[in-house]
């Protein structure tokens, strides 16, 4: 597998895949929500933390290719309308040095109903890494095989 690098800031995101926005239709958070259904496709995301890091890549922009998990329109909520989501592969090595695995989550824009990201903002789920906060800089790492990394 080949690897392809970017380097980005944590930025701040919607909130709402953490439930820190508030927002009474997803208690606890998307996330928590979506998790279960994840699991039952056979994406077990337990070891992950419940909240995206919204990585901006800017000036660099994202391609998904084949990533190594699609699930086609997921109905994760009783009211809201079914999404399509991907996950590719991914590392992230942070500046105390530690170096995590996990995934890039991409909620299909063309299903996904708000919160819409900006293109150059990727959504990674990883274990919990203590210091990270907004404006710290990170290196990640995705398989080229199943994302690109452009500009």
């Amino acid at each position: 597998m080949n690897w392809q690098s970017v380097s980005g800031t944590i930025v701040r995101g919607h909130r709402v895949a953490s439930g820190l926005n508030g927002d009474p239709r997803f208690p606890g958070g998307t996330l928590a929500m979506q998790r279960p259904c994840f699991a039952a496709l056979g994406l077990d995301l337990v070891e992950m933390h419940a909240g995206t890091l919204n990585v901006s890549i800017v000036p660099a922009r994202y391609e998904m290719r084949q990533p190594r998990w699609t699930f086609p329109l997921v109905k994760w909520h009783p009211t809201e309308p079914a999404e399509t989501f991907s996950f590719v592969q991914a590392r992230m090595e942070c500046p105390n040095g530690e170096d995590v695995s996990g995934w890039i989550y991409h909620p299909h824009p063309e299903t996904k109903p708000e919160h819409f990201q900006s293109p150059d903002v990727l959504e990674v789920l990883m274990p919990f890494v203590e210091g990270l906060d907004y404006g710290t800089r990170v290196m990640l790492w995705v398989p080229v095989e199943e994302m690109g990394i452009l500009g």
